[in-house]
């Protein structure tokens, strides 16, 4: 057996091990890869330059940068192999108009690819000295090998760290890309469900209700001519189930609005609206609302409308899902401001199990929380209990 906590000497890596040859391939090969890279950037660098006055000279630098990217994704995957360093890899060039030209001009504003291009430069110089200390390590520095190899690899790796991995920014930039498609599968997906339930269910009984009206009319009429009582009867039976139909088409939309935004929510905030949702939860036992907003000066405040709209719509999702799925006899539901952060907490005593795997929904309900630069954890071991935390932010914009 082998028990041991991971502090444990035995525990640790040995310093001659796979990891220290690791660091040292990585190393030796910075040299040949240095010479191949500071030839090829200088050489098409050099030439895009001195031909940009020409057809061929910016498409030639074009060209060579995007060489210089291949370099980069080299050295990003030798990293990882050799120095045990988890450097993401960058998106492609976003190429904003069609045509050879869109293409350069989107490849030479790519400061990524310069980056690339100074980082190629520099490896040769860094080879140099990298090969020659390693391999005097070899020879003559056992003793001292893997530590030296540890700093070597730690100065190796901020060099790619710094010029080889996408910038804060960019990286920022993806993140909204992705929430913004996010937000607009989650706004398509919510006007095909209004426009099914629209054909599927009011619109079909108010066609049904101009129908019954008319027959009603024409019957009614038919009445006064001829004074049949019976015909007045039947004309009021009508009209009587067309009244019904207008009832019940009422209510569908009333239902309807609620799925969109609930006036309940706009006018008296979360704590009304969520208690609402709760009393028409079907759980045995019922489920518990407890809702504090108060800000730092005592006062009950109101976040964003779309972070509140955000946090109505997850906890109706998640006390449906507790309702249909979970076999729970009871339910909370908490929610309190931290600092700048609205946070939502509900849990459930059912069977557990629950996950968030692709195309589930609590998956869609941490894509819509995500939007927002939010959080959905989900905690729900087999057997129970179920919990799911929600972490929103306050303002969705500085105000």
């Amino acid at each position: 057996m082998n028990d041991a906590p991971p502090s444990h000497p035995q525990n640790r890596p040995a310093p001659y091990g796979a990891k220290m040859w690791g660091q040292v391939q990585h190393l030796l090969l910075n040299l040949p890869i240095g010479v191949v890279g500071f030839v090829f950037t200088a050489v098409t660098l050099t030439a895009g330059l001195g031909l940009a006055v020409t057809v061929v000279g910016l498409p030639l630098l074009a060209a060579g940068l995007v060489g210089c990217r291949a370099l980069g994704s080299l050295a990003r995957r030798r990293a990882r192999v050799g120095l045990d360093l988890d450097v993401p890899d960058p998106g492609p060039v976003v190429v904003a108009r069609t045509g050879v030209a869109g293409w350069v001009i989107a490849v030479l504003t790519d400061w990524l690819s310069w980056r690339c291009a100074l980082y190629a430069i520099l490896l040769l110089p860094w080879g140099i000295l990298s090969f020659t200390l390693t391999l005097l390590l070899l020879v003559v520095g056992w003793p001292v090998l893997p530590w030296a190899m540890r700093c070597l690899g730690a100065v190796d790796g901020m060099l790619i760290g710094s010029l080889l991995a996408p910038g804060a920014l960019t990286e920022r930039v993806k993140e909204l890309e992705d929430d913004r498609g996010a937000v607009v599968d989650t706004a398509a997906a919510d006007l095909r469900r209004i426009e099914r339930d629209l054909h599927d269910g009011a619109q079909a009984r108010l066609v049904a209700l101009a129908m019954d009206l008319g027959l009603a009319k024409e019957k009614l009429a038919e009445t006064a001519e001829a004074s049949d009582t019976e015909g007045v009867q039947a004309a009021a039976q009508m009209v009587d189930a067309a009244h019904g139909e207008v009832k019940l088409a009422l209510q569908e939309l009333r239902d309807l609005a609620r799925g969109i935004h609930p006036a309940v929510l706009t006018d008296r905030g979360l704590d009304a609206a969520l208690s609402a949702v709760a009393a028409r939860c079907t759980v045995p036992g019922g489920v518990k609302v407890h809702v504090d907003l108060k800000g730092p000066d005592g006062t009950v405040q109101r976040p964003d409308s779309a972070v509140e709209g955000i946090a109505y719509f997850t906890v109706s999702e998640l006390l449906t899902n507790i309702s249909k799925h979970s076999g729970a006899r009871t339910a909370t539901v908490d929610v309190w401001r931290a600092a700048d952060r609205l946070m939502v907490l509900v849990q459930d005593d059912g069977r557990g199990g629950a996950a968030a795997y692709p195309g589930s929904g609590l998956a869609g309900l941490g894509e819509r929380v995500g939007a927002v630069d939010g959080v959905l954890v989900v905690k729900s071991p087999v057997g129970g209990p179920t919990g799911v935390t929600v972490e929103l932010p306050w303002r969705t914009r500085a105000r």
